[in-house]
């Protein structure tokens, strides 16, 4: 094992599948300086300019053109800097990529990865704040990817890298600098494949991304009172690991979603009303969700504060849920 942050661990990932693949090459603006948070920092010096390949400003033409190009045989990686940037590109992705191996038989395929950055970071304010993991989740053709930790951030990125579907690969900001043991030999992650970060018997939470650490620290907290969580992050949202919380929600009898996503459509509705649907025998109790209010975030600090999903607001819910009886 090595200890790595989240940001080095998916550096260390796009390096090895370079070495291992020379059709993987990544495009983006500014990746030539290492990208805006440093995602791609040294890479140009073992691989050139031709494979890690600045782009002007425009995400539109960087979609469109790495789209053809995976239809074409290679493997690009497109960094989008923010999801909320992506939305500029988004015919490309959800009306191109995502439906061109249907619409062409199976005659075609295209491999490619779009790295958007979620979440709330440093009051970045409303334009480059959201969590937009829901909407490609409801696109036919799409992988969505959310990894949590360090190692999973390497190994679900490798495994976007060689799927030939495309896949959108949401890293949140928040998690940049967060360090974690990485596995040394080149384990590859698989999708659909939940994480059970904590086991316990009278709630299941289910959440991702950044908010399985706030969740962590809120089954701590339940811990204390004499009330255990299992706690499972999901790391891919499509597919998403029904089994594991069909599995939970059956010795359980509870399921709390928390995302830090806008609550209304979010996709925390999807494995609530999933749950609701073909468990409602084993249910103790009304599945409960936690997101965002449907408000912009604010740049203000304490503004943008009352849009979180705390561990507490998470501790609150699972108190009353198990207390409730």
């Amino acid at each position: 094992m090595a200890v790595l942050s989240y940001i080095e661990a998916a550096r260390l990932a796009l390096a090895e599948e370079m070495r291992r693949d020379p059709m993987v090459w990544a495009v983006g603006e500014d990746l030539g300086r290492g990208g805006v948070f440093g995602q791609y920092k040294g890479l140009i010096d073992e691989f050139g300019a031709d494979r890690i390949s600045d782009a002007p400003i425009s995400e539109s033409c960087i979609m469109g053109a790495a789209v053809g190009a995976a239809m074409m045989g290679t493997r690009p990686i497109v960094e989008m800097r923010f999801s909320d940037f992506a939305l500029c590109a988004v015919d490309e992705l959800v009306n191109q990529a995502a439906k061109a191996r249907y619409m062409f038989g199976g005659q075609t395929r295209v491999p490619l990865v779009v790295r958007e950055p979620i979440g709330m970071w440093r009051s970045s304010a409303a334009q480059h704040s959201q969590s937009l993991e829901a909407w490609y989740a409801h696109i036919p053709g799409l992988v969505v990817a959310v990894p949590s930790t360090p190692a999973d951030n390497r190994a679900l990125l490798k495994a976007a890298i060689r799927c030939d579907d495309p896949v959108v690969f949401m890293e949140h900001k928040n998690l940049w600098p967060l360090e974690g043991e990485v596995p040394d030999n080149d384990e590859v992650g698989t999708f659909g494949k939940a994480r059970t970060v904590r086991e316990g018997s009278d709630l299941t939470i289910v959440t991702w991304s950044a908010c399985v650490h706030t969740a962590a620290q809120a089954a701590e907290t339940l811990a204390n009172e004499g009330i255990e969580t299992d706690l499972i992050d999901l790391r891919t949202l499509w597919p998403w690991d029904r089994e594991a919380v069909f599995h939970s929600v059956g010795r359980t009898g509870r399921l709390l979603v928390a995302q830090e996503a806008v609550s209304v459509a979010g996709f925390g509705a999807e494995i609530a009303a999933t749950v609701a649907e073909h468990m409602h025998g084993a249910l103790k109790a009304p599945v409960r969700r936690l997101g965002a209010p449907r408000i912009p975030i604010s740049y203000a600090p304490v503004l943008e504060d009352e849009v979180r999903v705390t561990k507490d607001a998470i501790a609150a819910a699972a108190r009353k849920m198990v207390n409730d009886r």
